[in-house]
Parts: C-alpha cells; sequence; structure tokens
C-alpha cells in the first residue's frame, strides 16, 4: 500500500458519531440516577446503549482511519470496520429479542424469530469476516483504492427492520396503540434519515439512525414512573423491585405509610406533607426508593447494604415524624419491617401490609414479627379455603363444623334450646374459632353460604334428634345483617328447612342491630315473612353498641340476648345493675324474652335470675360442644 496515498470520506462528519456517543452518555447518567424497573427488556436496553457507544466509537476510528492510511494499517482499518458493523447487527438483533417480549409470543414463536435472527446475524458475521478476508465485500488495493462492491450492511439492515415491522404489525393487537404508532413511527424516521442519506451519498448519520429507535423505548416502554411532585415510583415499579431483590437474595427495609384521609380517587397528600415526606427518605437513607401504592399509602424501601446503621436512622425518621405529627394532625398508620423469603417469593407486600394495617389502631407504628408473618399466612390460606367452600356450595362440606351452646331454661330448670356456633376444620390448621374467619368471610361475601351450611347441619341434627324422642324447643342459628338485605334470603331459609323436614318453629335466628335505615325495613319484612312460618327471631349482643328502641320495639323480635358486657358491668356497677334490671324488666313486660350470655359464676346465674332472666348461657352450663353432643343435655320425651 503506498503511504503517501490520502484517502478519506469528504461525506462523513464525526459530529453525528460523537452526538450518538454523548447522548449514550446521558442516558448512562439518567438511568443511574432515576428508578428504572429491572426486567429482561430494561436488560437489553443496557446493552443496546453500549453497543451503541462502540458503533459511534468505532465508526469514527474506521473513517479516519481511511482518510489517513499513513498512521493506520489495512488489518486495523479492517477490524474497525468489522466491529463497527457487527455491533449494528447486534443492536438489530436485540432489537429482534426486545421485540418478543412486550408482543407475548408464545413459546413456539418466540423461538422461531429468535432463530431467525440469530441464524442472520450469525450468517451476517461470516459474511463480513469472509468478505473483507477475500475482498468480496471490502477491499483496499496497494493503490490505496476502495473496492466496496457487494452491500452487505444495507442487506443487513434491511432485513432486520423488516423483520421487526413485521412483528410489530403482525402481533399489534398485543400492543397499546400508543405504544406501537411510536416504535413504529421511529423506525420508519430512522429507514427514511437513511435513505435519504444514501441518496447524497452520507455516511455521518448511519449510527444516529440506531438511536432514534433506542429513544423511543426508554421514552415509551422505559419512562421513568416517578411522581415528579414527590419523587414516588407507582406499585408496578414495586413488585419489580421486590421480584429483583429477591433474585439478587437482597434484603430490604420497607416503611409504610398510610393515611386513610387521602385513601380514594382524585385525592392526594398536600404539598406541605410532600415535601416532609421528600425530606425523610432523602435524609435518613441512602439510595432508598419511594413507592406510591396508593394514593393514601406509600412504602419505602431501603436497601439494607447500603445502610449498615438503619436501625438509628429508622428511630430518628419515627421521631422527627411525630415531631412533625402536630404541624397536620392526620391519622396514620406506620408499619416497619424487613423483607422476608416466604413474603418476596410471593411478591405480596402490598396485601401484608394491608392486612397488618386493618389490625392496626390509628396513629400508630407497627415492627413486624415474625408471628405477624405467619397470622397473615394463616389468613391467606383461609381465605383459600372460605373461597373454595364458597364456590362448592357444599350443604354438607365437612369443613364447615357445627357446635353449640346449650341454653338453661330457667323456667324449667332444663336445657330445652341451643345457640349454634361456627367452626372450620382445615386440613392445616385444624379447628378454627370464629375470631379468625367470620370476618373474613364477610368481607369477601363468604358468609352467606357459611351460614346456609350450618342452618342445613343443624337441621339435619334437628330431625335426628325429633326423631329420637327428644325434647328441642329449638336451636337459633346466626346470621349477619348483609345476609338479611340480599333479595333471596327467605328464599334460603325456607328452601333448606323444608328440604330437611323439619318444624320451622325448631329454628331461631339470631341477628344484630343495624344502625341503616334501608337495613331496618328491609330487616323488618324479613322477620315479618319468617316468622308467619315460625321461625323464632332474636336480637343478638343487646348492649354493646348504638341501641336504637324505637326501632328494636318495631322489630317482631322473640328473645333479647343481653350480652355479657352488662353481666360483668352488673358486678362492679350498682348504677349499672339498676339500668340493667329495669331494661330487662321493660322487655318482660313488653312480651320479650329476655337471655343473658356469658354467664360463668354462681353470682353471675343469681344476677341475672334477679334481673328478669328466662334463659341463661355460658361457661357456667357448658362450653360450646360438638352439636352431636347435645344428646348429653336435651332430655328424652317420656312416653
Amino acid at each position: 500500500m503506498n503511504g503517501d496515498a490520502v484517502i478519506y470520506y469528504e461525506n462523513y462528519s464525526p459530529v453525528g458519531d460523537i452526538l450518538v456517543i454523548a447522548t449514550c452518555l446521558v442516558f448512562i447518567i439518567l438511568i443511574s440516577s432515576a428508578y428504572i424497573s429491572k426486567t429482561k427488556n430494561f436488560m437489553l436496553f443496557r446493552i443496546m446503549i453500549g453497543l451503541l457507544m462502540l458503533s459511534g466509537t468505532m465508526s469514527i476510528f474506521y473513517h479516519f482511519s481511511l482518510s489517513d492510511h499513513g498512521r493506520f494499517s489495512v488489518p486495523t482499518i479492517y477490524l474497525f470496520r468489522v466491529i463497527y458493523h457487527i455491533s449494528l447487527f447486534a443492536i438489530l438483533f436485540l432489537y429482534v429479542l426486545y421485540s418478543v417480549i412486550p408482543l407475548r409470543l408464545d413459546k413456539s414463536s418466540s423461538y422461531r424469530y429468535t432463530i431467525i435472527a440469530v441464524s442472520v446475524f450469525s450468517l451476517l458475521l461470516i459474511v463480513e469476516l469472509l468478505g473483507v478476508i477475500f475482498g468480496f465485500v471490502f477491499h483496499i488495493t496497494e493503490t490505496g483504492e476502495i473496492n466496496n462492491d457487494f452491500n452487505i450492511f444495507g442487506i443487513g439492515y434491511i432485513f432486520f427492520v423488516s423483520l421487526i415491522l413485521f412483528m410489530l404489525i403482525r402481533y399489534r393487537n398485543r400492543l397499546a396503540k400508543t405504544i406501537l404508532y411510536g416504535v413504529i413511527g421511529t423506525y420508519m424516521v430512522s429507514v427514511t434519515v437513511m435513505i435519504i442519506q444514501g441518496a447524497y451519498h452520507q455516511t455521518s448519520y448511519t449510527t444516529a439512525t440506531f438511536l432514534f429507535p433506542t429513544i423511543s423505548l426508554l421514552y415509551l416502554i422505559h419512562s421513568n414512573p416517578v411522581d415528579i411532585e414527590i419523587g414516588a415510583v407507582n406499585v408496578a415499579a414495586f413488585e419489580d423491585m421486590i421480584k429483583y431483590s429477591y433474585l439478587q437474595n437482597k434484603q430490604m427495609l420497607l416503611m409504610s405509610l398510610f393515611m386513610h384521609d387521602y385513601e380514594g380517587a382524585g385525592k392526594k397528600y398536600p404539598v406541605e406533607i410532600q415535601d416532609t415526606i421528600r425530606h425523610f427518605y432523602t435524609d435518613f437513607f441512602k439510595g432508598a426508593v419511594l413507592f406510591q401504592i396508593s394514593n393514601g399509602r406509600m412504602i419505602l424501601a431501603v436497601d439494607l447494604s447500603k445502610n449498615p446503621s438503619y436501625e438509628n436512622s429508622v428511630n430518628h425518621m419515627l421521631l422527627s415524624f411525630e415531631n412533625e405529627y402536630p404541624k397536620y394532625n392526620r391519622d396514620f398508620k406506620i408499619i416497619v419491617q424487613k423483607t422476608t423469603t416466604e413474603i418476596s417469593k410471593d411478591n405480596d407486600y402490598v396485601g401484608f401490609v394491608k392486612f397488618i394495617e386493618s389490625r392496626m389502631k390509628e396513629n400508630d407504628v407497627h415492627f413486624v414479627e415474625e408471628q405477624d408473618v405467619k397470622t397473615y399466612y394463616e389468613y391467606k390460606y383461609i381465605l383459600k379455603e372460605l373461597a373454595d367452600i364458597n364456590a362448592k356450595k357444599d350443604l354438607d362440606d365437612p369443613r364447615v363444623c357445627v357446635y353449640c351452646q346449650p341454653v338453661f331454661n330457667i323456667i324449667t330448670g332444663k336445657y330445652d334450646t341451643a345457640e349454634a356456633l361456627m367452626r372450620l376444620e382445615l386440613d392445616e390448621l385444624g379447628l378454627v374459632y370464629p375470631d379468625k374467619f367470620i370476618q373474613v368471610a364477610e368481607d369477601n361475601n363468604y358468609i352467606h353460604t357459611l351460614s346456609l351450611i350450618i342452618l342445613h347441619k343443624v337441621c339435619m341434627r334437628l330431625k335426628s334428634l325429633l326423631d329420637c324422642m327428644y325434647f328441642v324447643k329449638r336451636i337459633s342459628v346466626n346470621f349477619a345483617v348483609s345476609e338479611v338485605r340480599e333479595e333471596g334470603f327467605c328464599d334460603d331459609i325456607n328452601s333448606v328447612i323444608e328440604a330437611c323436614g323439619i318444624p320451622y318453629d325448631k329454628i331461631a335466628v339470631e341477628i344484630t342491630e343495624s344502625q341503616n335505615d334501608n337495613d331496618f325495613i328491609v330487616m323488618k319484612d324479613k322477620i315479618n315473612e319468617l316468622r308467619q312460618r315460625g321461625i323464632k327471631f332474636y336480637l343478638d349482643d343487646f348492649g354493646t353498641g348504638y341501641s336504637n328502641f324505637e326501632r328494636i320495639m318495631e322489630l317482631p323480635f322473640d328473645i333479647i340476648k343481653f350480652d355479657r358486657s352488662l353481666v360483668i358491668a352488673c358486678g362492679t356497677d350498682y348504677k349499672s345493675q339498676k339500668m340493667v334490671y329495669h331494661l330487662a324488666r321493660m322487655f318482660s313486660e313488653m312480651n320479650y324474652s329476655v337471655l343473658y350470655e356469658g354467664v360463668e359464676t354462681i353470682e353471675d346465674e343469681e344476677k341475672c335470675k334477679n334481673m328478669c332472666a328466662k334463659y341463661l348461657q355460658g361457661y357456667k352450663y357448658s362450653k360450646p360442644i360438638p352439636i352431636d353432643r347435645l344428646t348429653e343435655y336435651f332430655e328424652k320425651k317420656t312416653a
């Protein structure tokens, strides 16, 4: 090669490649300082950024080495060219791999497109290398002339862009239209710039055309989901963070804040509270990320490896929060916990936080313990079993058990009634008491199925007792107010009793008083309808809350059940005893029977007898027992 020959491209300027490299550096700065979900596609995106910087650098070296062959050997020029083209082909190849994930291709289609992309990329690599070696793609003669007869780069570019556009159009229904149009539009701009550049024999902006789709990916797919006002990332990003930290076996500290005043559509934290929250997580922890889970709920995630003194930071932060609280005087709940393998694996911290919040008082801080996690998973298991029970609607479901507490009749001195109580018998937990599942069932609309199962099993047992000549006045079954308000409530009760073939007056329904006017009207109609068939009604838990005597008098109850809290109050306060006595006497004179719950001692029994009691129920007589054991209390009729 003649060292005096000067060869260079007058239509190349390094400005385009320098701009690409500078833009990639800006990308690196931005994605390092902001939170972006660390998905598989984001990893591909970061590789693309690296390849863009490499291709821009190689483009500069390649073109300037052509213009000054005296300072660069021919093999070096060939090397710059090969690396330049292969890095661009690699970017196109990664675009294909990138498209597979958001398009949600099945395993077969994903494998097919990946194989096509790998095969073509490998072929281009081989042709590029062989073409340089044997001179049929690119060759510099000894006189310094350039032979570039076979445009392998153009062929590869057209193929990959066509493949990507085909995939986007073929599976267009799997992407949001805004995303689809944005990506396709960006590719079309890139192709247009490439065509215009070719028409003017330019090579300055080749690498830049690869930058445009990358910019669209950052903006449309990986746009930073941060609320600019408060600096919080959305809940999807939180779940991504949990998944990433779990895979990396990284333990995090999570601090959640819930303020119900700002929960709900259209609500948000006031500016002054936003400023305070920003101060908390930026001043007390290094590299902490704030996540907006809902309008009124936030979770702060702290990398423990970056914050070895996190306990001090937590204490200082809570103290600061306590000092700030009087300024706003808004109710709050704060939960502090370390990530655990169990919850991280399920990625269920949002559900766990809500569960713990439901058990907290307002303006309280709760530090999560191992027992909390155990209780939560018991709750989830119970919820799953309740859902299955509700779905199957098997009135003989063995998981729903009937226990009964016999009721002592003061007039007859015998046990002739009982209250049916619900239990669950679950494989993993054994016997589960109502305090662990009744509220869960009510919150998830499963309670009516459970009540009907209890009613069915009570009716079947009653039939057996009656057939065996036992004297049973009635057994009461509890129903929630939410069940009574359902349109088909009476039909459900009737169908169960009729199917078992027992007299209606052997069943009583226990319900609590509702403070809702609409519930009152519905309850009145339903009670009247069922009482006409002979069913008795109990007002349960009288004395535990607000009682509207006008409503009670209008509702045709048969028995008023005085809660144990009234029995206890009578033993410690003369005024309470006097009040309960007069209430009981008033109900008795109006033909209501009075039943006292929670009678545990002889003293309790004597007090209740002196306060117009007709029925007594409590541990003095019997703890709740399986319904099959009622024969130990009920008597058989004599011939």
